[in-house]
């Protein structure tokens, strides 16, 4: 239908949040994440953040601010949220405390208990030994960047020490004690009403994190067989060896157990890894090609078009457009996909690692409402995974490679790099693509290309990791 409308990010440098700008020093491209006790995921800053996000919430308002707070299960999480419930306290905000809990339930509850602001304390797939800060804005979406920076400025500025609050007008916590069952409900109320999961067995991995308690929940209030593993956190087993980024366990017990599907999530449970009855794996661009074009032929895709950052494989491109849908492209990360659908109208996107949003029914990714809605095809059609997803899109040969360098230096300066990536775009021409970025949350260089030949691809990314690593040795020659 009509002329294909593909946004692409363009190759060096890329379309990166400006997650590194002067404005923007603590918060990343999804919050504030470091070592925990470390700079930045110290007690101090927690304290200093907590104030400045109750002096934002407050503004325009004759009440206290109110803010929701949840974390994941990682031992560090009760330093940080001790410290940031005591600095919204002292700036005379009430503190409304969940637990763990996934990140969009904080979503979710943010906007449904009408609060103003919602903080998660997860370092999502990162090891125990991390941690993170993320917020969300009283209406349930990540803050954009602008506020963050506002935040950040607050932090560093005289304007949070005056005025201070003392007898009565000092904050108060309480703990949300059904905090969980509130997002169960929720989640249930994304499957459709006249479909149930009786005899339908689901293999579940929380990563022993955020959703170890709520997940196995969901799926058996529902009718499934549930086989849960990961569920059992110590506070240093979080992502270890389980959930989205080993979904070979998964794997194991869907096979073992004759599941009709396995579901790996990561540590806060904002994103997810489906294994189908055979014990294959799924992964987010399979599930948006699947999802969207179900949506599409329904007339239920806003504008036919689905949303996909730069990461997304060719074959989801080609996949919507053989469909008569349009794909729109971002910057990698799930607030930047969310912001491209809400600037649209859109109401589908994601990314191949399993962020998945239906903004119809939340405001950010959350794997267990992607999940069920799986689920929901799967039983409407009556096809088992393996069917829905073999033929749902043509895979085009992709390799990927991350490489930590001495510096990071900006990409445009890197001359050897950028000649390379130039002959690498010739070679592919229309048939293939490059991407080149810096990673947002860690000191990596990310080099992608795509194209019909896998052992061209593949020569293509190691010529450019090696002309990357001459230009850090040159510079670093210089200096």
């Amino acid at each position: 239908m009509g002329t294909r409308k593909v946004l692409r990010s363009p190759a060096l440098p890329t379309s990166e949040p400006s997650a590194v700008t002067p404005e923007r020093r603590l918060f990343g491209t999804d919050g504030i994440r470091g070592v925990a006790n470390e700079p930045p995921m110290t007690p101090e800053i927690a304290l200093k953040l907590g104030r400045a996000i109750a002096f934002v919430a407050s503004r325009g308002k004759s009440r206290p601010c109110r803010v929701v707070i949840g974390k994941d299960t990682r031992v560090s999480c009760y330093m940080l949220e001790t410290a940031l419930a005591a600095g919204i306290c002292a700036a005379g905000g009430r503190v409304m405390l969940c637990g763990p809990i996934p990140t969009p339930a904080v979503a979710h509850l943010t906007t449904s208990m009408r609060a103003d602001a919602g903080v998660v304390i997860s370092a999502s797939h990162n090891p125990y030994t991390d941690n993170g800060i993320k917020l969300f804005g009283a209406d349930g979406f990540k803050l954009p960047d602008g506020e963050e920076a506002e935040i950040e400025r607050l932090m560093a500025s005289p304007e949070l020490e005056r005025g201070g609050f003392t007898g009565a007008d000092i904050g108060r916590a309480e703990r949300i004690e059904d905090a969980r069952g509130r997002y169960a409900v929720f989640c249930k109320s994304t499957f459709p009403r006249e479909l149930t999961l009786d005899g339908i067995r689901v293999v579940v991995d929380a990563a022993h994190g955020a959703a170890y308690r709520v997940a196995p929940v969901v799926f058996s209030e529902l009718g499934a067989e549930v086989k849960a593993i990961g569920c059992k956190p110590n506070g240093r087993n979080i992502n270890h060896n389980v959930g989205a980024l080993h979904p070979e366990h998964v794997v194991e017990e869907v096979r073992k157990h004759h599941a009709h599907l396995g579901v790996a999530l990561d540590g806060d449970a904002d994103r997810l890894i489906l294994v189908d009855e055979q014990g294959q794996i799924v992964d987010g661009d399979a599930v948006m090609a699947l999802c969207a074009t179900r949506l599409l032929r329904q007339g239920r895709l806003a504008k036919n078009t689905l949303v996909a950052t730069v990461m997304s494989n060719l074959g989801l491109e080609r996949a919507m457009t053989a469909a008569g849908g349009l794909l729109v492209r971002t910057a990698v990360g799930d607030r930047y996909v969310v912001e491209a659908m809400r600037a649209g109208g859109y109401t589908l996107g994601g990314e191949p690692s399993g962020h998945l949003i239906f903004l119809d029914h939340a405001s950010t990714g959350d794997g267990l409402v992607a999940a069920l809605q799986v689920l929901a095809i799967m039983l409407q059609e009556g096809r088992p995974l393996s069917e829905l997803a073999s033929g749902v899109m043509e895979r085009i040969p992709q390799v990927l490679k991350n490489v930590t360098l001495a510096a990071k230096l900006p990409l445009e300066t890197m001359t050897h790099l950028q000649k390379s990536r130039r002959a690498a775009e010739k070679k592919l021409g229309s048939r293939g693509r490059v991407l080149v970025r810096w990673s947002g949350t860690e000191p990596k260089l990310r080099v992608m290309v795509e194209g019909e030949d896998f052992s061209q691809v593949s020569a293509l990314v190691d010529d450019m990791i090696e002309a990357a690593r001459r230009d850090v040795s040159e510079r670093e020659a210089v200096d």
